[in-house]
């Protein structure tokens, strides 16, 4: 084998081993590529999941709607008017004068829910005389004021409320079945489903005050 031959074979190997060299490299790229492929669609997933799990605690949390039956908290709520309840609200802080409050009468799961405002909390005194609301002895202003509240019912006698009890109203009172009664008596905090926070209602949409 003379000097050509040998050089001739060298070229020869050297390609092959280029060559060989090449196919390896051209694995690892396509095996790198895949795996960021993967990566990358994992990660979409989990993004999707995680807008879906917050969509429903939104949702679970913030989006239970309920209708107000009749027209007893017109305005704020208009007849037959759907609402929101933020039900994550009460476990955050406790109820006070002046919220609407989504509730189940007497904790009766059968019943309508019912929508009234707090004029009364846990440990206040209420009576209602000469058609005026009076908590722990004064005068207190409806929201509607100007309104005289033609039926005392329970309250024509001083009422004092227990360590998880709330005197409710409806704001439109003349209209209204609410704590004077014994239908629905002072309400426990367990019987609240809420705070009702938003109008869904054409009319009067928005937040609820």
């Amino acid at each position: 084998m003379n000097k050509r031959q040998i050089i001739r074979m060298a070229r020869q190997v050297g390609k092959k081993i280029g060559t060989g060299r090449s196919g390896l490299n051209f694995r690892r790229r396509r095996r790198k590529i895949q795996g960021e492929k993967v990566r990358y669609v994992s990660i979409w997933i989990a993004e999707i999941l995680a807008v879906i799990a917050l969509a429903f605690l939104v949702t679970l949390g913030y989006g239970k709607r309920i209708s107000c039956s009749g027209e007893s908290m017109a305005p704020a709520v208009v007849e037959n008017g759907s609402v929101l309840v933020d039900r994550v609200a009460y476990h955050i802080r406790s109820p006070k004068k002046g919220d609407v409050v989504a509730f189940t009468p007497k904790g009766n799961t059968s019943a309508n829910d019912n929508v009234k405002r707090i004029v009364a909390v846990p440990g206040d005194t209420v009576q209602i005389k000469s058609g005026r609301l009076y908590v722990n002895g004064t005068a207190t202003n409806l929201k509607q004021t100007g309104l005289s509240i033609k039926d005392a019912g329970r309250a024509e006698t001083e009422i004092t409320l227990g360590d998880d009890e709330y005197f409710v109203l409806g704001d439109n009172v003349n209209n209204s079945e609410d704590s004077r009664y014994e239908s629905i008596g002072n309400v426990t905090r367990k019987e609240m489903i809420g705070k009702v926070w938003f109008c869904l209602s054409l009319k009067g949409f928005g937040p609820v005050n």
